[in-house]
């Protein structure tokens, strides 16, 4: 079977684990940790990075961060995991869903402008497949009501917007390291902080709501708790994983970007005949191939297919399910119809794409596809 991942392992990677071991800090905030954050911080510009356990607790962090309580209005799309709108809903937050454009599963901000109110306390763009939202229409709405821009940038390492590396346009970016994302540590996440107004509140929740990291910058001479917070960090362990594939970032994209591009000069045919939809890059984002997608007609089409690629031995997945038709948040939702987000759930679907797919099976992927679509034209 080929999988539809398989988390890639540098040369490096196992050396660093047992260097973070051998020097006897293997808890967070760490040698290895110090060092991703740097790196990091240094690479997209940011005041500060926080390295996290998931890109769930750096999206529970920024909501934090953003003072969320109860009466609060989140704007979010639709399409997107649940851990976006956990993070907010857990704050008391009332969840305002908004539709996808109708040619990609990114939000709509002609639908973000529709649902705005003086309530509005943050507005929650979500890269999809690493392919920015058009964020100045965000920045503009969230300015006229004075509302935090939350990225979630969990899928969007080395993806940019009119050249601005995504996760640190608005006030904070959650990237993730999840085992599937283009560079991983099994399981983790990074919260960057673009403003220097909120590095130090940062730290504080990020360290259980203690100045302890002030304290060991000799900031002040004992630490203790001061504001809320929880325990953020990971293990340096996991960091010293996830530097081993900073190092090697580049050449991990340049290799996805190889299978991204064969992907869509083959299956672009079908697209032209009408047979489905291969994603869509707008001019002003430059994408970073995290996944290749398509876009099938209908659900029962794209059932024939899983299966039908399932018999050829690959396994290609689909995606979220609309959180507004969610069984928890069904009868919150206010009823507006969101077409394109419930088209997305029951249509797209993903094909394999890591780093260490060979060419041979990427073409049986290919193969697979296209002669499911040959047996339909007849």
């Amino acid at each position: 079977m080929i999988p539809f991942n398989r988390p890639f392992l540098p040369e490096r990677a196992l050396g660093y684990i047992a260097e973070a071991y051998r020097s006897g800090k293997v808890s967070g905030d760490g040698a290895f940790t110090k060092r991703c954050e740097s790196f990091l911080a240094e690479r997209y510009g940011c005041h500060r990075t926080l390295l996290t356990t998931s890109c769930t607790a750096a999206l529970e962090l920024a909501a934090l961060l953003c003072r969320i309580q109860a009466g609060d209005e989140v704007i979010l799309p639709s399409f997107t995991f649940v851990s976006t709108a956990n993070a907010f809903a857990l704050r008391g937050a009332t969840l305002v869903f908004v539709d996808s454009l109708p040619d990609h599963p990114n939000m709509d901000p002609v639908r973000v402008a529709e649902v705005m109110t003086n309530r509005t306390k943050a507005i929650v763009p979500v890269h999809y497949a690493g392919v920015a939202v058009d964020m100045d229409p965000i920045l503009r709405l969230a300015r006229d009501v004075g509302a935090f821009v939350v990225e979630d940038a969990a899928q969007a390492v080395e993806a940019c917007y009119r050249g601005r590396p995504l996760g640190t346009i608005g006030d904070f970016g959650a990237f993730s390291f999840h085992e599937t994302k283009n560079v991983h540590c099994g399981e983790g996440g990074l919260l960057a902080v673009r403003s220097a107004e909120h590095v130090a509140r940062a730290e504080i929740l990020w360290e259980k709501g203690t100045n302890r990291r002030a304290f060991f910058r000799g900031e002040t001479a004992k630490y203790g708790w001061v504001d809320v917070g929880s325990s953020f960090l990971p293990a340096d362990i996991l960091a010293a994983l996830l530097w081993s594939q900073l190092e090697a970032l580049e050449e991990i994209n340049a290799r996805r970007f190889q299978l991204w591009e064969r992907y869509l000069a083959a299956l672009h045919p079908l697209q032209q005949a009408g047979w489905l939809q291969v994603p869509v890059v707008p001019g002003f984002a430059g994408h970073n191939a995290h996944c290749f997608y398509v876009v099938l007609h209908d659900e029962p089409t794209r059932a024939r297919l899983i299966k039908h690629l399932q018999k050829r031995e690959v396994l290609a997945v689909f995606h979220y399910q609309s959180l507004h038709a969610s069984p928890y948040f069904a009868d919150k939702h206010d009823g507006r119809p969101l077409p394109h987000a419930d088209r997305f759930s029951d249509c797209l679907l993903r094909l394999p794409l890591f780093h260490d797919l060979r060419d041979e099976d990427q073409a049986c992927v290919i193969d697979a596809v296209l002669d499911f679509f040959g047996i339909g034209i007849g």
